[in-house]
């Protein structure tokens, strides 16, 4: 199931992406300068190309110097430049507005999307039924003997007949809007020729009496070695999911459990996993540390330059300041998560994702940081077992 590692790396990605777009929006309101003090090839007044550049690059130096205090000091009394700068002012704010947004919506619809490969994984057991009952429909009508092994007797498998009648399930795909749809090529051709050879799957046909734990046992060999394995399904998987070499293992942990579940004798009717043990309270989390971390992100830049003086700030690779600050982050605003778990989660997100060196980089930084900050009394935490952070 989905965990708050899982969510920072989203959230850390989502951050990465945001600055990316950040110095691209930067160009940007830079060549909306330019633009600005292009000659007019259409006037049939004499252009001054000279004039028209200098004060271009006057206005790029004083867009420059807003963008690193955020405010422009000058003498300058050309109106057009002034004027100028302030437009690209305007432009770039909005662009970063919109991308702040955008980001962050798609950091959310990422995660959510990650129950809908899991209800899609689920739902292949329906089309290998459609499948299977298509077979069937045709042998009907052949007036020649069928051969091959009886895969009808699949029909009968009491967890798939469970789960595909399950109300939860239902009611998951319909308001999901989940569906193969007639594109089912690479499901059919695994199928055919995978499954319908497979010898665990020839040796459960052929058992007079299948128990609830032989049908539970064939679903999950289904899953584990052809579903989540076959090669042809795994780039279906991944055209859906551009992060699916990530999310695979999230989805089958949802799909085992849930094979599980429905494989136990209760009087009650299963229903399926949220995503996570508590969705709201996950998401939540995630989307604040997102907006925390970018909203405040002047201020752990500067926290970080300070503590990392025989370091030029600048040099510190875009990924482990976006570590450091998400840390910060969350020592600061999560009061019930101890120092030392924020820490080490970072620190396994620094052996994933960034550079080899980057472990101890952010453990001394994070360990020194934490210390002071706990010692000026400006991290505190609250909740049982949470007195003692250093």
């Amino acid at each position: 199931m989905l965990n708050r590692r899982t969510l920072r790396i989203k959230a850390m990605q989502a951050i990465y992406a945001y600055k990316q777009a950040e110095g691209s929006d930067y160009l940007l309101a830079l060549d909306q300068i330019s633009d600005d003090f292009a000659p007019d090839l259409n006037s049939m007044e004499v252009q001054d190309k000279k004039l028209l550049e200098g004060k271009k690059q006057i206005a790029q130096l004083l867009f420059k110097e807003w963008h690193e205090t955020r405010q422009f000091e000058t003498e300058e009394t050309d109106k057009e430049i002034i004027d100028a700068v302030n437009r690209a002012i305007v432009y770039y704010q909005n662009l970063i507005k919109k991308d702040f947004k955008g980001y962050g919506n798609q950091m959310l619809s990422a995660v959510e999307r990650i129950y809908d490969h899991y209800l899609g994984s689920l739902q292949i057991l329906q089309v290998l039924v459609n499948l299977i009952e298509e077979e069937e429909d045709k042998k009907e009508k052949r007036f020649t003997a069928a051969s091959g092994p009886d895969v009808k007797r699949f029909l009968n498998n009491r967890l798939v007949q469970r789960l595909l009648s399950n109300k939860s399930y239902l009611d998951n795909i319909i308001r999901r809007n989940i569906s193969w749809g007639s594109d089912i090529s690479d499901i059919k051709s695994a199928y055919k020729n995978i499954l319908k050879q497979d010898e665990v799957f020839l040796n459960y046909l052929a058992l007079p009496a299948p128990t609830l734990s032989d049908d539970f046992e064939i679903v999950k060999h289904i899953f584990k070695n052809i579903i989540f394995k076959e090669k042809n399904l795994q780039s279906l998987f991944e055209e859906q999911d551009l992060n699916w070499v990530e999310n695979k293992a999230i989805v089958k942990s949802l799909v085992n459990k849930t094979i599980k579940v429905f494989s136990e004798e209760t009087e009650e009717e299963p229903v399926l996993l949220e995503l996570s043990a508590n969705w709201e309270d996950d998401k939540a989390f995630f989307e604040e540390l997102y907006n925390q971390t970018l909203q405040d992100d002047a201020k752990y830049e500067a926290m970080i330059a300070a503590s990392v003086k025989n370091w030029d700030v600048e040099r510190v690779a875009l990924l482990d300041k976006i570590i450091l600050k998400m840390a910060l982050c969350e020592m600061f605003i999560f009061r019930s998560i101890p120092v030392k778990v924020t820490i080490n989660e970072y620190i396994e997100i620094s052996k994933l994702y960034s550079t080899p060196k980057s472990k101890q980089f952010i453990n001394g930084v994070l360990d020194k940081m934490a210390q002071e900050l706990a010692t000026k009394g400006e991290i505190r935490k609250s909740g049982r077992g949470l007195i003692d952070n250093k």
